[in-house]
Parts: structure tokens; C-alpha cells; sequence
């Protein structure tokens, strides 16, 4: 998987990594089982900290998406392992609804987050 970061934005660049492994996951390009990059090596690559890739790797352990282990690595779970097609065909609904009504994706994103909540 490729990873790419805009150090130009206001998203904090560890949560920019976390939300790339996420969305990853929900469109089934990361396997469970499949390793991630080291923290090491992805910082390299990105020229970042290596502590910002390991606090996004750490957000993902906490959602259950990744195990960290010292000498394993990032490994995708069997937890990320889910069939998301059925959320993905409503997150398509909502975000067709969302255009036919002219709202901007931040009112969309308002109304999703209050309905999580």
C-alpha cells in the first residue's frame, strides 16, 4: 500500500497515516494478515518522526485493526478481516443523497458524526 501525506493540511500527519490504513481496510485493499511497513521504514519513506508512525500505529492497535508486536511488526487483524460491502453501499446512499441536496460534505460529515454518536 502506498502512503502519502500533506504536511499542508490541518489533519496531524499520524492521524493522516492512520486514516490511510483504515480506508485501506474498508475497501479490502489490506488483507488481514498482511504486514505493514516497520515504523522505521515508513518514516523514511515519508521523511517523518518515527514516533508519528508509531502513534498512528498505536491508534490503529487500540481500534483492534492492528497487532503490534516487537519483531513482527503492524499486522492487519482478523478483526479488520470484516465484510464492510454493506456499509460501503450505504456510505454511497448517503453520499449520493448528500449531493442531490447540494450540502456540502462537511454538513454530511456533521450529520454522519451525530448519528455515531
Amino acid at each position: 500500500m502506498l502512503f502519502r501525506i500533506d504536511p499542508s493540511t490541518g489533519e496531524p500527519l499520524f492521524a493522516q497515516l492512520a486514516r490511510q490504513v483504515r480506508l485501506g481496510v474498508a475497501r479490502g485493499d489490506l488483507a488481514v494478515g498482511e504486514r505493514l511497513p516497520s515504523a522505521r521504514e515508513l518514516a523514511a519513506s515519508l521523511d517523518l518522526n518515527v514516533h508519528t508512525v508509531l502513534r498512528a500505529y498505536q491508534d490503529l492497535r487500540d481500534e483492534g485493526l492492528v497487532d503490534l508486536r516487537r519483531g513482527r511488526g503492524a499486522v492487519i487483524t482478523e478483526r479488520a478481516g470484516a465484510d464492510f460491502a454493506a456499509l460501503r453501499t450505504a456510505v454511497a446512499a448517503v453520499a449520493a443523497e448528500s449531493r442531490a441536496l447540494h450540502l456540502s460534505p462537511e454538513t454530511t460529515l456533521a450529520l454522519l458524526k451525530e448519528a455515531l454518536a
